[in-house]
């Protein structure tokens, strides 16, 4: 497998060129402007490097006094995560300044909530749980999975509870207290897998993110277990979360947030990241590569594809209102095979594909005829084997539309030594 070296140029037709696409004067809603609001009213939150050095003298005055009242206590031979709390290395520093840190280097506050924790991991078996086969197999890549990592190394780990609409899903899932207690235990098993990816080092990937999908997501159905999830990871799971960016946010979420947020202290409202729905893929590709975003989320990452090793880089861009996009891609060999992926968030515009002979004379193929692409529609996948010299050009169309859209596409080429007739396949 060889990825082609060929230049590829992005040609654009600009907006003047299509009055009729011409932007007319936009006013913010109410719901737009407190969302907003809502998303920029906190500052960018900073991770700790964990780097003794990098502490204030009374936080690593509070770090020893830790150590001295745990050596005292009757988990002085305790581990977490693998981890002797008092082994003495970087690795114990790290964890007991999440707790540190969550009770705001108050020594007996974070001491109790670290024994509380211990003795809760004892009783859960939660050190076990991630080799347990739990049954929730309808559920694996669907309501709390991992996938990925975002552009800093942190895995991601996504949420969704949307299919609990469906009154027999629920009642199948949530049915009675036993049910219940077996998707907490689930859930943590996600959770436990996420953080055996962590480093537990200084300057390293110490937590992780969660993005969690609010749409068609039953609020009063779920408010049980979702207090559950909640009282359990933040009493067991200091600090274990960077970011939390919650998507296809409903405009009562916003108020809602309006209303809590002078309840929450700055670190945590500085973890948050709001966005509306159709804003999911741009607000992803901030944090999460495209290729590591998954397709439903209009990225280029399938579940299946997680099994074949590192994701193959994508490149990104950017559609304006009004523009049309050719992307080209030179110097395709007769006989050679070139697959690719493209995708551009919230689509809503035309796509085509063709390949264009290098000789003169020649037909350009169709591989792809021009057609509008649904807003909620997939990654393209497709690949085509030309019988001569040419180039591709994938174009996307959003001349009638006035917003800029974020996009990406990879491609690879294949060469062969027999020379085979033009074909292709289709697939999304």
């Amino acid at each position: 497998m060889e990825a082609s070296s060929s230049p590829i140029s992005i040609q654009t037709t600009p907006l003047q060129d299509h009055p009729e696409a011409s932007p007319k004067p936009y006013k913010k809603s109410f719901v737009t402007a407190l969302m907003e609001a809502a998303t920029l009213r906190s500052h960018s939150f900073k991770e700790d490097t964990y780097f003794i050095s990098n502490l204030k003298s009374s936080e690593k005055k509070a770090l020893q006094e830790l150590k001295d009242k745990l050596v005292a206590s009757e988990a002085s031979d305790s581990s977490m995560w693998g981890v002797p709390l008092l082994g003495g290395d970087d690795k114990a520093d790290v964890i007991l300044l999440k707790f540190l840190r969550a009770r705001d280097f108050r020594v007996s506050d974070s001491l109790n909530m670290l024994l509380k924790c211990l003795a809760w991991r004892k009783e859960f078996g939660a050190d076990n749980v991630v080799e347990e086969e739990l049954g929730f197999k309808e559920l694996e890549g669907v309501v709390a999975y991992m996938h990925g990592y975002d552009r800093e190394g942190h895995p991601v780990c996504y949420n969704a509870y949307g299919v609990f609409r469906d009154k027999e899903m629920y009642e199948r899932i949530f049915g009675d207290d036993e049910k219940l207690q077996k998707f907490l235990r689930w859930r943590v098993q996600v959770l436990e897998r996420g953080i055996n990816l962590l480093h537990f080092k200084p300057g390293g990937v110490n937590s992780i993110i969660q993005v969690t999908d609010l749409k068609d997501m039953p609020k009063r159905e779920l408010r049980v277990a979702s207090n559950h999830i909640l009282s359990l990871f933040q009493d067991n799971y200091p600090e274990m979360v960077a970011r939390k960016i919650f998507i296809n946010v409903p405009w009562y979420f916003s108020v809602l947030y309006s209303m809590f947020s002078p309840f929450l202290t700055q670190r945590t409202k500085s973890k948050f990241v709001i966005s509306k729905e159709g804003n999911v893929a741009e607000t992803l590709y901030k944090f999460i590569r495209p290729e590591d975003v998954p397709i439903q989320y209009g990225g280029l990452s399938r579940l299946s594809d997680l099994q074949n090793g590192p994701p193959k880089p994508a490149s990104e861009f950017t559609v304006k209102g009004g523009e049309k996009v050719n992307i080209q891609i030179e110097g395709i060999e007769a006989g050679a095979t070139i697959t690719w992926d493209i995708v551009v968030g919230g689509w809503d515009l035309e796509y085509s594909a063709e390949f264009v002979p290098s000789a003169e004379g020649s037909y350009t193929i169709a591989v792809e005829k021009p057609r509008k692409v649904a807003a909620s529609e997939e990654a393209i996948h497709n690949s085509f084997t030309p019988h001569e010299p040419g180039k591709m050009v994938l174009s996307v169309d959003n001349t009638t539309s006035r917003r800029k859209k974020v996009a990406a596409y990879r491609y690879i080429v294949r060469k062969s030594t027999a020379l085979v007739p033009a074909t292709f396949n289709y697939a999304n």
